[in-house]
């Protein structure tokens, strides 16, 4: 249950005003169908987040040691400084209209997520937990909370949500998990 626990608010406060947000705002705008991007975005959060844990799992299972839990760990404090830098949605990145709300959201949240960080964050709690399941579940779930208000309420959203405050709270997430998995290694705990 930590799994999903913690891959759920990673994941949410990591969300906000990331990139994929801009572009779930981008899609409503542009289609104004909200379901069909709604599941667009939960098909290609659950592909690439279940590849990210899965990826993260099987290095952690190849990789054990306490040098490797260390390394987990950097990635987690990493991710905190990440989180505080601000992201912009590309203008090479506009879906193109021609495709329906849902091929377009699929295709392009689940090639916007490649690299982001939510997706690092993801192998990173792969690696952590060893748990697909649940943290892909708890992953997904996390970015359905942070982009579902976003593709129904858009601009007006983001108008009234302290990007900055946000961004802050996720990165001292990342470094919470980050430290305490150092002092759990280190057996401070």
């Amino acid at each position: 249950m930590d799994a999903f626990l913690t891959s759920t608010a990673v994941v949410a406060l990591a969300e906000i005003g990331d990139k994929t947000q801009l572009l779930a705002i981008l899609l409503a705008a542009r289609f104004a169908r909200p379901w069909p991007i709604v599941w667009g975005i939960l098909a290609a959060t659950l592909a690439n987040h279940a590849l990210a844990a899965l990826l993260g799992r099987e290095v952690a299972a190849l990789l054990e040691g306490q040098w490797f839990r260390y390394a987990v760990a950097a990635s987690f404090i990493a991710m905190a400084g990440w989180t505080l830098i601000p992201d912009k949605l590309d203008e090479g990145q506009r879906p193109p209209p021609r495709f329906g709300a849902f091929l377009t959201t699929l295709v392009c949240f689940f090639l916007v997520e490649m690299g982001d960080k939510t997706q690092v964050a993801t192998v990173a709690l792969g690696a952590r937990f060893q748990s697909v399941l649940w943290v892909t579940a708890g992953t997904t779930l996390g970015m359905l909370l942070a982009n579902v208000p976003a593709v129904w309420c858009g601009q007006a959203l983001l108008k009234r949500v302290p990007l900055k405050a946000v961004r802050i709270g996720a990165a001292l997430l990342f470094l919470v998990l980050g430290l305490w998995l150092v002092a759990e290694t280190a057996g401070w705990l």
